[in-house]
């Protein structure tokens, strides 16, 4: 199955002032999702016990912070960077532009079907 970045056919499941976030469920295994972060926002934040994610940015620029071993390290991402999300690891994702978005694709292991 080919899927564009533009579209990836999936099913818009949060729809903010902040984001709107687009999941892919075809696969059995793994969730395609696609974030498009608004201007002067900020994702929640967040870990998984068990679960490991790849961040590919497509839009925009931005920060992300990473938490993991008790290291914090604070990103700077833009369109074309990739992000290795370790296992437990606690990340969030900053846009700080003014006027554009920050659009990235994340991949992880489905945790519910």
């Amino acid at each position: 199955m080919k899927v564009n970045t533009e579209d990836i056919g999936g099913k818009i499941i949060r729809d903010t002032d902040v984001y709107q976030v687009i999941d892919n469920k075809f696969l059995n295994n793994l969730t395609l999702s696609k974030t498009i972060l608004y201007p002067m926002q900020c994702t929640s934040g967040h870990s998984h016990a068990g679960l490991e994610e790849v961040y590919f940015f497509q839009r925009g620029a931005g920060r992300m912070q990473l938490d993991h071993e008790n290291t914090e390290t604070i990103l700077s991402v833009r369109a074309g960077d990739i992000v290795l999300i370790p296992d437990g690891a606690y990340h969030r994702v900053f846009n700080s532009s003014d006027a554009d978005d920050l659009e990235f694709v994340c991949v992880f292991q489905s945790y519910e079907r």
